[in-house]
């Protein structure tokens, strides 16, 4: 069962109920899941001259919301991280928004996902630069998460912070003083009085709409919890980075306008099964499309991009070899077939000819292809 065929099946419907307000970035990615690895994309026609057939390969969408693309975009962002890890022991820290700023948040979700991402990057390093937790110079990454295991949609932010920091002056790497880094009844407050400060710089008006006790109330929570050498915080958060909230895998049944799904239940561990409606299942996926051209992984400290040169002095203050490691994966996966091998006698097939992919209409038009194509079949 896929998301795809869902999709294909009830877009017309979901297009009548909410196509007037529906953001662009959500009709692209319908159209890209719909058509992923389907004729419209193009690809090849093979002939197996074993079993006597033709085999279709056809091309994927690429799109980042795509359940069938992405899993060889995260090994590779994982194989780079993991030649990134330093030595010492690495800590996760959320950020999470309280729950009465959801509902504006999906509304103005790249404000929101902007701010967010400063507010939490720069209480982490006011607290970072301290010298009673760290006293330097942190390097850490960021992924932004929107949704909870059962769709909801639920913001908050998740950093692979190391133990420490780097003392510029001092051209040494101080050990953090706490196992847990840094005490989130500090964060928690610096966090608020950041999001709050910068709400109210980029837009007043949508400040001033939202209830002012808010910024008085607990609700802006942070936690920080020691995760090892890295390894498995890098792997845990690699499955989000090209991925969003649900994979195909994990739907169970597709009947009668209903899907099922199952999702590991946080507290107790156990696998559970929800169903809705096929229209509140899209509805539920959809929120989760980030707006278009925004990065959800973000890298600050050394480790960002314009810190090259930095990295290799914390590298050399912390004594890492230069060469970098070979990296292996805790469980070796069994690689692709390729395109033109035979899936059923695995010979390699003859190419017959290539299909190129369809001529894209303009934007506004999709909306109104997919609702006709989609009426046409129901």
């Amino acid at each position: 069962m896929e998301v795809s065929e869902i999709f294909r099946d009830n877009v017309a419907q979901y297009l009548k109920l909410y196509s007037k307000k529906m953001p662009f970035n959500h009709l692209k990615a319908i159209n890209a899941i719909i058509n992923c690895r389907t004729s419209e994309l193009g690809g090849e026609v093979y002939y197996c001259e074993e079993c006597k057939s033709y085999h279709y390969s056809y091309h994927s969408c690429q799109n980042r919301h795509c359940p069938k693309c992405g899993s060889g975009e995260s090994e590779k962002w994982l194989e780079k991280q993991m030649k990134k890890l330093l030595p010492v022991k690495y800590h996760m820290v959320t950020f999470t928004l309280p729950e009465e700023l959801r509902f504006v948040c999906r509304s103005n979700q790249r404000l929101f996902y902007s701010i967010i991402y400063k507010a939490s990057s720069e209480a982490l390093k006011t607290l970072l630069s301290d010298p009673k937790y760290a006293g330097g110079l942190s390097g850490f990454i960021g992924v932004l998460q929107t949704w909870t295991r059962q769709l909801q949609y639920h913001l908050h932010i998740h950093y692979i912070v190391p133990g420490g920091a780097f003392d510029i002056e001092r051209n040494c790497w101080n050990k953090a003083s706490s196992k847990f880094l840094i005490p989130v009844k500090a964060l928690s407050p610096i966090f608020r009085a950041k999001f709050r400060d910068l709400l109210k710089i980029k837009s007043p008006e949508l400040y001033y709409s939202i209830p002012q006790s808010i910024w008085y109330e607990k609700g802006f929570n942070t936690d920080s919890r020691p995760f090892g050498k890295g390894e498995n915080a890098l792997k845990y958060l690699a499955n989000y980075v090209y991925r969003i909230a649900i994979t195909n895998n994990r739907i169970i049944r597709y009947e009668n306008g209903m899907v099922t799904f199952q999702y590991k239940e946080s507290k107790t561990n156990k696998i559970k099964y929800q169903t809705v409606t096929a229209i509140e299942f899209m509805r539920r996926f959809l929120q989760h499309v980030l707006p278009g051209g925004f990065q959800k992984v973000r890298y600050y400290g050394f480790l960002s991009s314009a810190s090259k040169a930095l990295f290799e002095q914390v590298k050399l203050a912390l004594n890492v070899s230069t060469k970098k490691p070979e990296f292996k994966t805790a469980v070796p996966k069994k690689p692709k077939r390729a395109a033109n091998v035979c899936p059923n006698c695995s010979k390699v097939m003859k190419l017959v000819t290539s299909c190129y992919r369809k001529k894209r209409a303009p934007p506004f038009v999709w909306q109104r292809n997919l609702t006709q194509k989609q009426t046409l079949i129901a």
